[in-house]
């Protein structure tokens, strides 16, 4: 019996320390889906916060694994039925969760009860800009020029369902502009047409457009969609300023697992993002990028998210916007 103890104790102790071995011992990749073509502002604040995440995680990487197409469906039906819930997240921004579900009549997957939030990444500012060929220098002379194309104005956005696209059909039903809408696969391809001068305007999110904007810049600000001026673009003009008053759109964005993800997971994830967003290499690059930080728990994500569900919901019932 003397002799049996210590042995029996030992492989308790052993049995015990299986799982916590193993987790720590987990190194494999997260896969890190992102609904948009690399190079936007999506894939950008996803590489950023990645980085550091990986340090606050042990050393455990991540994947970008890019997506791109109809509204962030096609990387949310993705994730929703990931067979490996504790090995991939999604970038769910607006279209994702927001827009979406009133959008479409049927999705493949369903925004509340298909995912567990992690917490929100960021808010992006929406600045209308406009390319090389279109002459107006604010949003008067916007609006001027707009009225005065006979057969309506294209515009860019980053897919249909985006904030870029809703935050737009706004502008057109507090306008009365004639606008048509061109959508892309991502912000990076609808900056590019942009700079081409193959579509002449485009209300696009800071990260994106703001190494192309200010002086020597390509693009031409014409105001920003937010109630204060950018700390970091202080030069631009505000859209309220220039009498569109209460006009207020972001581009937002958070990070959830399937469903399925285990709540320890859930909440490791959430305490590396939180450090991630806190870090100052990660506040250095969003003020660059004009972002706004949103650190928070899961379940200020949510409600986050039902709330802008509804505003954006209330605004593509009553403009009867439908992508099916």
């Amino acid at each position: 019996m003397t002799l049996a103890s210590p042995l029996r104790r030992t492989l308790l102790t052993s049995l015990f320390a299986l799982p916590l071995l193993a987790a720590a011992q987990d190194s494999r990749p997260i896969e890190w889906v992102v609904g948009y073509a690399a190079g936007g502002g999506s894939d950008t604040v996803a590489r950023t916060v990645a980085e550091q995440m990986t340090k606050n995680l042990g050393g455990q990487g991540f994947v970008i694994n890019n997506k791109p197409g109809a509204a962030t469906n096609i990387a949310a039906d993705y994730v929703a039925k990931a067979k490996d819930p504790s090995h991939v997240m999604l970038t769910a921004d607006f279209a994702t969760l927001a827009a979406n579900p009133t959008l479409f009549s049927k999705l493949p997957y369903n925004a509340e009860k298909d995912f567990a939030p992690v917490g929100l990444l960021a808010r992006f500012p929406l600045i209308l800009v406009v390319g090389p060929n279109v002459p107006a220098k604010n949003f008067k002379e916007f609006v001027a020029w707009a009225k005065s194309n006979a057969d309506g104005t294209p515009y860019a956005s980053a897919g249909a369902g985006s904030p870029h696209h809703l935050a737009t059909e706004l502008l057109r039903e507090r306008t009365g502009l004639k606008l048509s809408h061109v959508p892309y696969r991502g912000a990076a391809p609808a900056v590019q047409d942009l700079l081409g001068g193959q579509v002449p305007f485009g209300l696009m999110d800071s990260a994106s457009v703001q190494q192309y904007i200010g002086t020597g810049g390509k693009l031409r600000a014409i105001g920003v969609a937010s109630p204060k001026r950018l700390p970091t673009m202080n030069e631009i003009p505000t859209l309220a300023e220039q009498g569109l008053t209460g006009f207020e759109a972001y581009a937002w964005q958070g990070l959830v697992v399937p469903a399925a993800t285990p709540p320890e997971q859930v909440a490791k994830l959430n305490k590396a993002l939180i450090a991630a967003l806190e870090s100052t290499p990660v506040k250095a690059r969003f003020q660059t990028l004009a972002l706004e930080a949103l650190p928070g728990t899961p379940q200020q994500m949510a409600t986050y998210a039902r709330a802008e569900r509804e505003r954006w919901g209330q605004l593509i019932r009553a403009n009867n916007i439908r992508l099916d």
